[in-house]
């Protein structure tokens, strides 16, 4: 998969390029066709990532973030981070002065896209440089952050070993981002990595601050958002993830986001 920049995608959307910084609030957006890579990079400023369509993976250190058109992530400024784009997309990037994240979420996290908030994201995205300073501007500003603190966050984060913690579960976290259906059992893991199940079990749980099952679970359902983005039949899908059934596929679905795969598609 490799890095795509349109005319106007990296340098606006990665660098930021065009940030006021005497404004509270203000963004840029940038189209990118499935297998585009935006490189890790980090910004000054706390950043919204949204995309009006499509599916966006934003993976940093403290773990990944599969999102939805429903749905936005919030990242701390200075918070190192790349995006993936598996489906052709429109991303949208809003930038917040330092004075103004304080009101924001304390940690990285994804939020909820209301029917207004999505509109205001757009609006404050594509807004021309010369529109920055108008009063229109400082209005849009001040209702984006009313409506991402009135947002609940949402359950698409898979956290993330982290560099201190231990090399072989990181190992097996990236073996089943590679292959998410794969089946091995928690004891067979151990093995794998010559532990014992006890340690393999109380290290990935140091490491991730999740038990293996719930972490496996969270990354099947995850990864199943491509494949039904791209309109594969949830048979398949489920199958592809590592469930046995089309029932028990939709019965976790449902459980995690609160909806079955068919009402999540509806609302895409």
């Amino acid at each position: 998969m490799g890095f795509y920049a349109t005319e106007d995608g990296w340098e606006s959307f990665g660098q930021g390029a065009g940030v006021a910084a005497d404004l509270p609030v203000s963004g840029v957006s940038a189209r990118y066709p499935a297998g585009s890579v935006v490189p890790m990079h980090q910004h000054p400023q706390g950043h919204l990532i949204y995309a009006d369509r499509g599916l966006l993976r934003v993976e940093a250190e403290s773990g990944q973030w599969l999102v939805p058109p429903t749905a936005a992530v919030w990242l701390r400024s200075g918070v190192a981070h790349r995006l993936v784009i598996p489906v052709t997309l429109q991303a949208h990037g809003l930038f917040f002065r330092e004075d103004v994240c304080a009101r924001l979420p304390a940690s990285d996290c994804v939020v909820q896209v209301s029917p207004l908030l999505r509109e205001v994201i757009i609006a404050l995205a594509q807004a021309g440089n010369e529109s920055l300073s108008s009063r229109r501007m400082e209005l849009l500003a001040a209702l984006v952050v009313e409506e991402v603190l009135g947002q609940p966050t949402l359950p698409f984060h898979l956290p993330w070993p982290t560099s201190g913690s231990s090399a072989a579960i990181a190992r097996v976290c990236q073996a089943l981002v590679d292959d998410p259906a794969d089946a091995a059992t928690a004891g067979e893991w151990a093995h794998r990595q010559a532990l014992g199940e006890k340690t393999f079990h109380r290290r990935f749980v140091q490491a991730t601050g999740m038990t293996f099952g719930k972490w496996r679970q969270q990354l099947r359902l995850l990864s199943s958002l491509t494949l039904l983005m791209q309109g594969t039949p949830i048979t398949e899908v489920a199958l592809s993830s590592g469930y046995d059934s089309h029932s028990a596929y939709t019965t976790a679905f449902g459980k995690q986001f609160g909806k079955p795969p068919s009402a999540f598609l509806q609302d895409r």
